[in-house]
Formats: C-alpha cells, structure tokens, sequence
C-alpha cells in the first residue's frame, strides 16, 4: 500500500491536460518530488469526453481528438514516474499551503513546498440561470450531454434545443446530429455568438442548424418530461425579452451552453485574490497568485478556446514555481499536523513576490474594449524579454487596434486587428525593445477604432 507524503516540494491540484503538462515541465526543471492530485479515476480530464478532432495543431502540429492529446500528456507521465493520487479530493488549502487530502487511503494533510492551481473550470447550470417552469427532465448542460453520449452511449433526446453558443454547445449541435437527433435551434442572448468562428461555419452552417442570436428561453414547459420551450427576443441593449413576441418549439431536450466558471472554491480558501472579470485569480506574469508559492494555469485561471495554449501555460507556471522553491532555498516545510499550520518563518515570501498592489507591482488595467487581461500585474523587478497579454474583446471590432498605454497616456504597442470577437481569445506579445522605464502607475490595454 502507497503512503500519502506527508511533505512535498510541489503539489498539482488537477489530472487534466494544465496539471499533466505542469507536472511533465516541472520534473524537466529538475524537481523530482512532485505529487499530482485528481479527483477522477483516470488522468486527462475533460479531453477524456472531448472525442472530436481539432487538438494538438500547435503543440504537437498534428491534428488529434481529445483523448488522443491526454494520453500524450498521460503516457508520458506515467513514464516518467511521477507520483499520482486518483480518485482523491483536496478538501483546503490553506495560505500556508498545507493541503487537506481525502482519497482511498484516508484523510491526510500535506505540507507543499509551492502548489499549483490547475482544477479547471464547470459549467453553469440551469439554476443559476433561472429560466420559469416545471423542473421536469430534459433539461441539461452540454458538457453532461457529450459525457452521456461519448463516453456512457446514451442520448440525451431526440428532438434538441441549445441556449448558449459556447463551443461545448456548438461541438454537441454536430455531434448529435451526426447521431440522428434533430437539433431545432442553437438559441444566444448575444447579438453574436460566443464559439469560435470554425465552430459556427463547421458545426452549425454546415448543418443547416439554425443559430438564433439576441434571443432566449424564457419558459420550459413539460411535467415528466420537456415538451417544449418558449423563446423570445431580447432587447440589443438591455437583452431584457420582448414577451409581445414570444414563440414556441417543441422538443424533448433543452441543452444549456451558458459559460464555464473557474473551480476556484480552494482558491477562495487559500485567501487566493480572484479577478471579478475572469473568475480566476489575479496574476503577475510569472502567474503567480497573491499567496507566496500558489500559482494558477489552465482554465482555472481563465477560460481558454484552445488545449494548446492551456498546456503552454501550464509548462510556464511550473518554470514560476521551481524557480519559487529554488530562490527559497528552503526544503519542503514541515507543518505542524496538530494545527494544519506550517512555522511562521515559511510564511515569508522571497524577493519579488509581493502582492496585491504594491510599489513593486505595476497592474494592467482592462481599458475601453477589454472585457479581460491576464496577466493583471507586472512585478517590477522580473522584467521579462517577452511579455504576452492574454485578453477577451468586450464586444465585436472591425478593423480595430490594440493599444497599450502607460498611465501618462503613452502609447508603449500598438497592433491592428481586422476582426476581434468575445468568442475568440486574443493575444498580445511585447518585446523588451518596447519596453518603457517600468516607474509607478499602471498600465492600460485598450481597443481603439
């Protein structure tokens, strides 16, 4: 029987394609003692269910399904022999990162080192939403939908209609159609859609299946079963619905493609400070979190279109955190099992590290046009020769430009873009030759016509 460590250098939170390329990255890096927690019983996460094409053209500039990019990632690491808890929850985390463990051999608790966040995200579901009627069946998120279907055989229905144009929702339009249900309508509050272009032209306008954008389900109806669902327009400005003009379509399954929101409960435990924007954590560009030796990648951090850029990440919040344990020079702390508490002089954070705002940070502020920015803090004293902005457009642009301005209101980049989207994750690179005198202030990432 394996025994829990009591002590490690660097705990991942999360078995999917973010924790699964953190750990390969940072056994690269030359740590060996690495644990990997996941709640599943297998490694990979959601690709597991993900049995389209479509992964892979970056990292591995070959097309692959979701599962054939996790056993990449999964095979790997299981060679390359790093321990692995399944089937086990992290109950908290503490800011002291002395972890709560519940898995088959028990309760324990584990002092890290440094930890990295990389749970993923979920999706919201129909509660949150609040749609009238009778709470009959049918009614369900996508993501549960392409579990039921690609991994246990069963459908969800026959006759489907979608709320939400997220690219799960768009994925499973296709793919049940290629099953034999009909899908009525993919149905977006929007006045455009919030997948990946591909997504609507490949999954939706090769099918004919319709795609109603600026309207909404305002009731379901049925008792034992969803018979139908009425929809109604909604206003461009205040997307309130226009009840004069409702109309009805039957169907026996209502699909809810609504967002992903970031698992991010530990993180809250942990006195992580999260982004009201992203539901992430805040950042700086090492992605380290306001917690001394908690770092955050992957979809937990912030919602990203591709796997590609999630593993990327991912190998650079393992780089962040060798580096962590390395300028520490501490070995893996030892906690005080009575208290769950590490010794006060583990808590110091080394040179650099500091957070929320301090003089030390320069925060990047999501402008006119920006809905988000990750990184949302720059520290001063780890310049780096390449700094990329990751950032979601409020609203659809043409023929825009992003600027990035220092808080005097100077231009420090500027790039053109003929099309930005909210759908789409957008990038912006800044090279150390753009780079001013990094002083006091903020700067600011802007979308200007």
């Amino acid at each position: 029987m394996k025994v829990m460590p009591e002590k490690v250098s660097l705990v991942i939170i999360g078995g999917g394609p973010a924790g699964l390329a953190a750990a390969l990255e940072a056994q690269r890096q030359g740590l060996t003692d690495i644990l990997l927690i996941e709640r599943d019983q297998q490694l990979g996460g959601i690709l597991n269910q993900c049995i389209h094409t479509g992964f892979g053209l970056h990292y591995f500039g070959e097309e692959l399904s979701g599962p054939e990019y996790a056993d990449r990632f999964s095979t790997a690491f299981t060679t390359a022999g790093i321990a692995c808890l399944l089937e086990s929850h992290v109950l908290e985390i503490t800011p002291d990162r002395v972890l709560t463990v519940i898995s088959p051999l028990g309760i324990r608790k584990i002092a890290a080192g440094a930890v990295i966040l990389a749970m993923g995200c979920r999706e919201r579901p129909r509660g949150a939403l609040g749609i009238p009627g009778t709470r009959c069946a049918g009614v369900l998120t996508a993501g549960m939908a392409q579990r039921l279907l690609n991994l246990q055989g069963m459908m969800p229905g026959q006759s489907i209609v979608i709320l939400g144009s997220g690219d799960i929702g768009l994925i499973m339009a296709r793919r049940l159609t290629l099953e034999g249900a009909k899908v009525e309508a993919v149905v977006e509050l929007m006045p455009y859609s919030s997948g990946l272009t591909r997504n609507v032209v490949q999954c939706l306008q090769d099918y004919e299946i319709p795609l109603l954008l600026s309207h909404t389900v305002v009731e379901t109806h049925g008792r034992e079963r969803l018979i139908g669902v009425t929809l109604a327009p909604v206003h461009p400005q205040s997307r309130k619905p226009d009840l004069a003009q409702t109309r009805f379509i039957a169907c026996d399954t209502l699909l809810l493609s609504v967002g992903l929101i970031p698992e991010n409960e530990l993180s809250l435990g942990a006195g992580v400070v999260l982004d009201p924007a992203t539901r992430g954590p805040r950042v700086d560009q090492r992605l380290g979190t306001s917690q001394p030796g908690i770092f955050a990648c992957g979809n937990v951090l912030h919602v990203h279109d591709l796997v590609d850029d999630v593993s990327r990440e991912a190998e650079q919040a393992a780089r962040s955190a060798v580096a962590f344990l390395n300028e520490t020079d501490l070995p893996a702390p030892q906690a005080d099992f009575s208290t769950g508490r590490l010794p006060d002089q583990h808590l110091a954070a080394p040179a650099g590290w500091p957070f929320p705002e301090q003089p030390s940070l320069l925060p990047i502020l999501a402008g006119p046009g920006i809905r988000s920015v990750v990184p949302q803090l720059i520290s001063r004293d780890r310049i780096p020769e390449t700094l990329r902005l990751a950032f979601r457009p409020a609203r659809v642009y043409r023929s825009a430009s992003i600027c990035l301005r220092d808080g005097q209101g100077q231009l420090i980049i500027k790039s053109q873009r003929r099309i930005l989207t909210p759908g789409e994750e957008a990038r912006l690179t800044i090279p150390a030759s753009h780079w001013p005198a990094v002083t006091a202030g903020h700067w600011q990432l802007s979308i200007e016509v």
